[in-house]
């Protein structure tokens, strides 16, 4: 029996829903703006967050507010079945802005759904809920320096990092972050399929020299393997080398043209719950490990992620530190890595444990 199949034909009435605009200001330095939806039916209301991120596609989804009638369904496949026909971000040109926001819509969803059957999803899924070992996950500003790191090392010294690699890392960066951060490195990001935003890497074999003799043990996710000169630098290396950006559907995992030991799987990213768990189903049988990954939630998703990475690969290092670590200027009481089971007695719920933002600015 498929993952999906535990929950698809949950019966669900669904009456209506509201949209209710988030925004906070960023460790990384932009303001997120996110959007929570909120299902109403049968006196409940389930939650989920769409994390887009193109502010004119958020300012038509909330100008239009409840533009799709979902009421004509009564269950949790043939309520998916009309997101999927949908045009979700009308007048949007990148692909991936109507896979996020029915990720909302459908977390939204099997939230309501599991509320109304008095059932949490652990219960629906017959798993449990388990301490979810994560690393934070970090920018070092521009230009780079080891500052964000001794920052929150000096209020959590156990934590531990999944840095982006970028090209302003010289030999004495890399050298400083060892001193400051031993042993505390379990990850590289070098964003090399992102192109045209503000994170782009350009392809640097010095820098791969620099990064895998440095931390050997670090998985390398996303790098430029169509430079060969990068790729025979990392030819040694593959089995540490996992994904990130491509992966959206099973078949972009099944299609890689090396088996990784590791992806990387956001939610948001697969748009459905029939998408992401085909893909946990994979993983599972092909002993492929997983973490989870998300995108500034600062709403209902963050805990939701954390809540599936409980589920399926706890023990993974997951990049789903809680909230607390996103605001500007993070204080103390966030809680420490692994994060205590929290999941809600019904629904697709993680109750939430983070502290209120440090930097008064966080609040305005």
């Amino acid at each position: 029996m498929s993952t999906y199949a535990h929950i698809a034909g949950l019966p669900v009435r669904v009456e209506g829903y509201t949209l209710h605009e988030l925004t906070r200001p960023t460790s990384s330095g932009f303001q997120r703006i996110s959007v929570e939806i909120h299902m109403h039916g049968a006196g409940h209301t389930g939650r989920g967050e769409d994390a887009w991120y193109e502010e004119p596609d958020i300012a038509r989804f909330l100008e239009a507010g409840q533009a799709i009638d979902l009421a004509r369904a009564s269950t949790v496949e043939e309520v998916s079945g009309i997101l999927g026909a949908s045009d979700l971000v009308p007048g949007g040109e990148n692909p991936l802005g109507p896979l996020f926001r029915r990720w909302g819509f459908e977390a939204a969803l099997l939230d309501l759904a599991l509320r109304q059957a008095g059932a949490s999803l652990a219960a629906a899924l017959d798993r449990t809920a388990r301490p979810v070992d994560y690393l934070l996950s970090l920018r070092l500003g521009t230009p780079s320096t080891t500052a964000p790191l001794e920052a929150r090392l000096a209020l959590y010294p156990d934590l531990t990092f999944k840095l982006d690699a970028t090209n302003d890392w010289d030999q004495d960066l890399v050298d400083a972050i060892t001193r400051v951060a031993p042993g505390r490195v379990r990850s590289l990001d070098f964003k090399a399929l992102y192109t045209g935003t503000l994170v782009d890497t350009r392809p640097d074999p010095a820098l791969y020299e620099r990064c895998l003799a440095a931390w050997p043990d670090a998985w390398i996710e996303d790098p430029h393997l169509t430079d060969p000169d990068i790729a025979a630098i990392l030819a040694p290396h593959m089995d540490r080398v996992t994904w990130d950006a491509p992966i959206h559907t099973l078949e972009d995992v099944t299609s890689l043209a090396h088996t990784p030991r590791m992806v990387n799987i956001k939610p948001c990213r697969f748009g459905s719950l029939r998408a992401l768990m085909a893909v946990y189903d994979h993983c599972e049988a092909a002993g492929i490990g997983m973490y989870g990954g998300g995108f500034f939630e600062i709403g209902a998703g963050r805990g939701q992620i954390q809540y599936l990475a409980s589920l399926f690969h706890p023990d993974a290092p997951n990049d789903v530190a809680p909230r607390g670590f996103h605001w500007p200027s993070p204080g103390p009481g966030i809680p420490p890595s692994p994060l205590a089971p929290a999941a809600h007695p019904t629904g697709f719920a993680w109750d939430d444990a983070d502290p209120p933002p440090a930097d008064p600015a966080a609040t305005a």
